[in-house]
């Protein structure tokens, strides 16, 4: 009667072994380490890796072990004093092309990694990191996208041979259209008010002036907020993602800030560079037809700069950043290195004209940073943005570009890999300014953790005493599984990847408290049993079969709760969900199936008088 087969045991003696072995991790602790990475296309390799380590050597910093990790450089070091001095040598000793980032390596043995065992990942309240407030400029998009409206009004009046005398951009972003007659005047109002519904028309004219006005009205100026503000989040976050910096919490403040916090990085200037500025990419078609002699480029062109010297490209701009919706790395039919790019963010209409105009031409792409200059003027601070643009490949067309296209003409695999980076990552449809930076210590992380630990310490201790007391050998048994629960929570945790914030230690807090819970259901349900005077063998068959409805349908509930937060609160409450969904299940493993397990082998074998259950 109260016997599992035997497969049922050894799934659940590979669980409690799978359990520990993921969990036990998040034992080793942090080491203080150095991450270095090149910028703007510079790879890491050996010999920077040699460099690295002949600073050290020199300068006598003691230190773990030095290794290429992927794509960078990882030092790791015994204590953050002789991290912090390394730090400032090998920056000096590399210089602007490398990224040199203070950071915290994971101590996990290598045949735990080895088996894809890591520690959680821990939020900015716990781990410290950087908090950034972002100021994005909105209105040099409205400005942009006036700009845009009046192109359209010019080819569209073309096409409906509707003639005016001339439409101008106002400095208020007002477009003004003025025309001949009222005829002309009057089409041109019917079918700006049909076509561009974001706008307000309005007729203006006075005497002989016959004239319209048209701006962008209350609505079309939210819909571009809304949009700038989302492209720039969703932007941030690829950056941040493509990059390697993982949790990263980005989110709107009011109507125009975007705040960004980076758990583990103390390095703002690190930061800075992970997002990037206002990075963005362009398509320009090589001018061939000219040169710039003396460094000076003809009308209709512009000299650019790139590692392989001056590129002479054409202003137009075929494409931006912002079409782009995927790119990656890959060879071209000849095994050479060359980008695949998916489009689908508008403007390919004119891309594929273009390049099917330039077939066995060159078309270059340029990378554009723009950057804010603080200067002090009457006692103030002002900030004025600086464009750098740079040619980071040039490629010939080889057909007619479409929503699909491959980039050949790349020098190395790193390059292609980093192209495609680039691009995937997004453009920004904003300059962004750092109105506000915020270096969160580790020290208050460790703080926070203690706490937090001290509080699970102290209801797990609790639980266990009542337990035990309460109920005997049962309870025992109760608070065995209920030490193997927050075992599996952890290594699910830390399997998943998922991040353990303040709000979540408080979701294991109220996990043990659930769990504990559909044993005490269980229990008491084997007592009612034997008051009845069923036979102990009977009444804990009884018991577990008829309390296992009542705890599914209370554990239900808890996740359809849970979902709700998870799917409408904050990202502090996210975490809060997190926990305290997969608490739920593993307490329905460990409540459930493990309890029965060990009371299976303690009685299920044997011929039972009494039960060791209690009152």
């Amino acid at each position: 009667m109260n016997r599992y087969p035997l497969w049922k045991n050894i799934l659940l003696v590979l669980i409690v072994i799978a359990g520990f072995i993921y969990a036990s991790p998040n034992l080793f602790g942090e080491d203080a380490s150095i991450q270095v990475s090149g910028k703007h296309g510079v790879m890491v390799n050996a010999a920077v890796l040699t460099q690295v380590e002949n600073t050290l050597a020199q300068q006598n910093l003691a230190y773990k072990s030095a290794s290429m990790e992927g794509q960078n450089i990882l030092v790791r070091f015994k204590d953050t004093d002789s991290q912090l001095k390394a730090s400032d040598y090998i920056k000096a000793n590399l210089g602007d092309d490398y990224t040199v980032a203070l950071s915290l390596a994971p101590a996990t043995p290598q045949w735990l990694t080895d088996v894809g065992a890591l520690p959680m990942k821990l939020g900015l309240d716990l781990r410290g990191g950087v908090h950034f407030l972002l100021n994005v400029d909105v209105d040099s998009v409205i400005a942009h996208r006036q700009q845009g409206v009046v192109i359209s009004m010019i080819s569209d009046l073309r096409d409906k041979h509707i003639r005016y005398s001339n439409i101008v951009l106002q400095n208020n972003n007002n477009i003004l259209l003025t025309f001949r007659d009222d005829d002309q005047k009057t089409a041109a109002l019917d079918y700006l008010r049909s076509e561009f519904p974001d706008l307000t028309t309005t007729d203006t004219s006075e005497g002989n002036n016959k004239s319209l006005s048209a701006a962008l009205n209350q609505q079309g100026l939210t819909n571009i907020r809304e949009y700038t503000l989302d492209q720039t989040m969703t932007t941030l976050r690829n950056r941040v993602n493509e990059l390697g910096v993982s949790d990263a919490i980005v989110q709107q403040q009011g109507a125009d800030r975007v705040s960004v916090d980076l758990p583990g990085i103390q390095d703002t200037a690190h930061a800075k560079d992970i997002l990037g500025g206002t990075a963005t990419v362009e398509f320009h078609m090589v001018d061939s037809a000219h040169s710039a002699a003396g460094g000076v480029a003809p009308p209709g062109s512009t000299l650019y700069q790139s590692d392989r010297g001056p590129v002479l490209l054409q202003n137009q701009v075929l494409l931006t950043g912002s079409s782009i919706t995927d790119a990656s790395s890959s060879f071209d039919d000849s095994g050479r290195p060359s980008v695949n790019i998916r489009l689908g963010g508008g403007n390919e209409g004119l891309f594929n004209r273009m390049t099917a105009q330039n077939i066995g031409n060159p078309m270059a792409t340029v990378f554009i940073e723009t950057t804010f200059d603080t200067k002090i003027v009457d006692g103030k601070s002002v900030k004025t943005p600086k464009k750098t643009e740079k040619v980071i490949n040039v490629a010939t067309i080889q057909s007619a570009l479409g929503n699909s296209f491959e980039v050949t003409g790349l020098s190395s695999a790193s390059e292609s890999q980093n192209l495609a980076l680039l691009l995937r990552a997004g453009a920004l449809p904003a300059a962004i300014d750092y109105e506000e930076e915020r270096t969160v210590g580790p020290t208050l992380g460790q703080e926070n953790i203690h706490k937090g630990i001290l509080s699970i310490e102290v209801a797990l201790g609790i639980i266990i005493i009542f337990m035990a007391l309460y109920y005997r050998l049962f309870g025992l048994i109760a608070d065995m599984a209920l030490l193997l629960n927050l075992v599996l929570l952890i290594s699910l945790l830390s399997l998943l990847g998922a991040t353990l914030t303040l709000p979540g230690m408080a979701g294991i807090v109220l996990t043990l408290g659930l769990a504990v819970d559909a044993n005490v259901l269980i229990f008491e349900r084997i007592r009612e049993e034997l008051r009845n005077g069923i036979t102990p063998q009977a009444s804990i068959f009884h018991g577990y079969a008829r309390a296992f409805v009542t705890i599914v349908d209370a554990n239900v509930t808890t996740l359809i709760v849970a979902m709700v937060l998870f799917g409408i609160g904050t990202d502090a409450v996210k975490g809060f969900a997190v926990t305290l969904t997969l608490g739920v299940l593993t307490s329905m493993v460990t409540a459930i199936m493990f309890t029965r397990a060990m009371v299976n082998a303690i009685y299920g074998s044997r011929t039972v008088k009494k039960l060791s259950i209690g009152i």
